[in-house]
């Protein structure tokens, strides 16, 4: 097992032991990164400049010519290195021997009434195989200590993680990832984003930098626009309402996408609905991506393509109970959260053998899934060993399970999509996945054209065209 170096180790050895010469630029949380490198010793070999901009009048000044915006922001951070990297090159252009990279963050520490949220952005800017186009790789942290003294440390601690990782001949960004939590616990830190780009970073995707957060848990989710674009959770969720439907998308098929159509139907009677605030996700529990015990990058990007394809979002996460996945909804401000699921995976989450790690059982798991802004839309299932169609009904519940699920209805906490045909239903995953290894063309019918093209073309998910 590799001894994780210090904080302080790593400092001293930015300092005395790397060839890079560059700007630390902090906004909103102190000065804890070069405070790090200036007291390790030896900071004049590496620091040609720090700064502190925190009155916004200079900070626009410096990083966005005079024009206000928004301050702890992707943008703002982008322009914070891009300025700070420039004034590199303008001034110090003739120092071939060294190289050059611009630290910067931007944050929102706890206030003195502590009735905010710790969190903010974090980046590099540094020189690679090219002087004038640096590598960069940015982060969105969140911080999670009730304190703001912890908070500024975790910062400085966060920074240095940063800057040592990224010094290096061939920095490889996973390896960045990895290295930014260390010397700090968990429960200190959140990472929910990363972006990377530059000469030398041209070979990483995003979306599976991003899918790393999850697994090393770093992150319980992460997301994607609906063109494959990763995006900060509570940037891409302020004040929106999200429906969203969790499965294997293995791939996406006509019946889901009616699923869909009949929930926006649902939601626009039952809600103070618009296009432009609402998002459609398909939800991939981090669970589903493994095959033999090992992540699938390939078939997860392959799914993340074609759910783009059909016009949906993406969110990846590692919740296992539902409950818990609205709770996490529950920390953004958004409007209004709708879950989208079958009544076969609904009869599981309803039973109190769920529950028996939580003190209030199922009632304590339905009052967190059953959120004030939370309802969920159910849909029949097909009884695999007979082929009947199972709908959400009292008939269907029995015992103490009966009441309770007659006060969710009565309250229209849960909500039936009945729209859909006998037919369409049975054409269960299962169906689908062994049409595909057969390349059989009635395939065609049950999936959206642009899926069942590239799933053809590619030949993804085993489909076999050779085998008819």
């Amino acid at each position: 097992m590799t001894q994780k170096i210090s904080t302080k180790e790593k400092s001293v050895h930015i300092n005395l032991h790397s060839n890079y010469y560059g700007s630390i630029a902090e906004i909103g949380g102190g000065q804890e990164t070069a405070r790090h490198l200036f007291q390790a010793g030896g900071a004049s070999n590496t620091v040609a400049k720090t700064v502190s901009a925190y009155d916004k009048s200079f900070s626009d000044h410096f990083y966005n010519e005079g024009k206000p915006s928004r301050y702890v922001a992707q943008e703002r951070l982008n322009k914070m290195i891009d300025y700070e990297y420039n004034e590199l090159i303008q001034v110090l252009d003739k120092k071939i021997d060294q190289k050059f990279f611009a630290f910067a963050n931007t944050v929102e520490i706890l206030n003195y009434s502590k009735n905010n949220t710790g969190n903010g952005w974090i980046g590099i800017a540094i020189e690679g195989s090219e002087r004038y186009k640096p590598n960069k790789i940015l982060f969105h942290i969140k911080l999670l200590e009730n304190d703001t003294l912890l908070q500024q440390q975790t910062l400085g601690t966060i920074g240095i993680n940063l800057i040592f990782a990224s010094l290096t001949e061939k920095p490889d960004p996973r390896e960045i990832i990895t290295a930014l939590t260390d010397n700090l616990d968990k429960d200190r830190v959140e990472v929910d984003f990363v972006h990377v780009e530059g000469p030398d970073m041209k070979w990483y995707d995003n979306r599976l930098l991003n899918l790393l957060l999850v697994s090393n848990n770093m992150t319980p989710a992460v997301m994607f626009d609906e063109n494959g674009q990763v995006q900060q959770p509570a940037d891409m969720l302020y004040r929106k309402n999200v429906l969203l439907m969790r499965g294997h998308f293995r791939p996406i098929s006509n019946l889901v996408l009616e699923f869909f159509e009949d929930s926006l139907e649902m939601f626009k009677r039952d809600e103070d609905y618009r296009p432009d605030n609402t998002i459609a996700f398909c939800e991939i529990s981090l669970k589903y991506l493994f095959q033999n015990e090992k992540l699938d990058e390939k078939d997860f990007l392959h799914r993340v393509d074609l759910l783009n394809m059909a016009g949906k979002c993406v969110m990846v996460s590692n919740f296992y109970r539902y409950f818990k996945l609205v709770d996490y909804f529950a920390q953004f401000k958004m409007i209004k959260l709708r879950i989208v699921l079958g009544l076969n995976t609904f009869d599981r989450i309803f039973h109190e053998s769920q529950y028996t790690d939580l003190r209030g059982g199922i009632l304590e798991a339905m009052g967190t899934l059953f959120h004030e802004n939370v309802k969920l839309y159910l849909y029949p299932f097909t009884n695999i060993n007979s082929g009947d169609i199972i709908y959400p009904d009292d008939e269907h519940f029995h015992h103490e399970y009966k009441a309770l699920w007659q006060y969710l209805r009565q309250t229209r906490k849960i909500l039936v999509l009945n729209g859909i045909s006998a037919n369409q239903l049975r054409i269960t995953p299962d169906r689908i996945t062994k049409m595909i290894r057969r390349a059989d063309e009635k395939l065609a019918d049950y999936l959206p054209p642009k899926v069942y093209a590239h799933i053809k073309s590619e030949k993804l998910f085993g489909y076999d065209d050779e085998s008819i």
